[in-house]
């Protein structure tokens, strides 16, 4: 078994691309709400509440209950309703090969590895297949972090490749793996992904990064500081505004406009978003950590927010429904329970 690695790719990024120096949290500038700035520079880790604990227990044997015979979840998009049931189990401290849970992540990983070899390292499908393929890559990549199988590195190595010649020439990514065009949203889930991967040990070039952060910042809408889904786009949403927020401090713009000016979008969003959004799933996967990340004052005006509105969505099995056009059940649990448990600390991926 590996030793878990820590989480450097955003001051590594930061240096890398000649970034202003991290201190703190002093990305809050002048927009800023007092009572954040007044508490940045905190590192606190939220208390998991009972209930969210026993919520999310319940998920996971939800979870445990509906994998596929052949190790996946889902129909539709199985890759990525696998990688997100898998980092749900890892979420919580169960890896492969050890625990309760090892023996389904076991079968999760192998089908993800057959899948990867199979389609050359892509792992995406026919629809909208750079979103799964990213969230199958950020899988493998937390999963290398804590296991010894040479056959996750190798695969994960390919996956990486997709992702990088992908890349089209403004910085983004779109659906299929060709360099033609790009939005927010998959954009996003490439940068996560990479970013996990080369947590993992695996070469992300910087000049990928540095168009990539280009790129999101030029979906920024600039009277209201939330992200469109494109570049010139008007009516920024949550789901693309926290994805927005979460890639570039991932990148190490902690200082930058961009992000202070985000995350006071988000921040002022109307409370029925917490109820009810477009693609809620996505949109509250990203937020909460955009908050948890940005740091202790925004994390903890949100986090309590999500928190009581998930446990109120439960249904009795455990499970969570997909919401907004989202696919079933297995996928709209894990959100729920990743986005419950950021208090956990076990992916390299949620750390500060």
């Amino acid at each position: 078994m590996r030793s878990p690695r820590t989480h450097s790719f955003r001051v590594r990024l930061g240096t890398s691309l000649a970034l202003p120096a991290i201190v703190g949290a002093s990305l809050l500038l002048a927009t800023a709400r007092p009572a954040a700035a007044a508490e940045r520079g905190k590192v606190g880790v939220a208390e998991l509440t009972p209930k969210a604990e026993a919520a999310i227990d319940r998920g996971l044997r939800y979870l445990a209950k509906n994998q596929n015979k052949d190790g996946s979840w889902g129909a539709r998009y199985p890759a990525a309703i696998t990688a997100l049931s898998m980092m749900s189990f890892m979420l919580k401290g169960h890896f492969p090969q050890r625990g309760p849970y090892g023996k389904p992540l076991d079968k999760a990983v192998v089908w993800l590895i057959k899948r990867g070899k199979e389609g050359g390292g892509y792992l995406g499908g026919t629809s909208h297949g750079m979103y799964e393929h990213a969230l199958a890559t950020l899988a493998l990549s937390e999963v290398w972090g804590m296991c010894d199988r040479d056959e996750v590195r190798d695969v994960l190595k390919r996956a990486v490749n997709v992702i990088l010649r992908a890349q089209n020439p403004q910085g983004g990514w779109r659906y299929q793996p060709q360099p033609i065009d790009a939005d927010v949203s998959v954009t996003v889930m490439q940068i996560v992904a990479l970013a996990s991967a080369q947590e993992a040990g695996i070469l992300v070039p910087a000049q990928v990064v540095r168009k990539a952060i280009a790129y999101v910042k030029s979906c920024q809408n600039k009277f209201d500081g939330g992200f469109s889904y494109q570049p010139g786009g008007s009516n920024p949403t949550l789901s693309s505004s926290a994805a927005g927020v979460m890639s570039l401090l991932m990148c190490g713009e902690r200082e930058s406009k961009a992000v202070a000016r985000g995350l006071e979008y988000i921040r002022t969003r109307p409370e029925k978003e917490f109820e009810e959004t477009k693609f809620y799933s996505y949109a509250h996967y990203y937020a909460v950590q955009a908050m948890y990340q940005a740091g202790e004052a925004y994390y903890q005006e949100w986090y309590p927010k999500i928190h009581d509105a998930l446990l109120r969505s439960q249904k009795p099995d455990g499970c969570w429904q997909g919401t907004g056009g989202e696919s079933g059940y297995s996928y709209g649990t894990s959100m729920a329970i990743l986005v419950l448990g950021v208090p956990y600390r076990f992916l390299p991926i949620y750390q500060r």
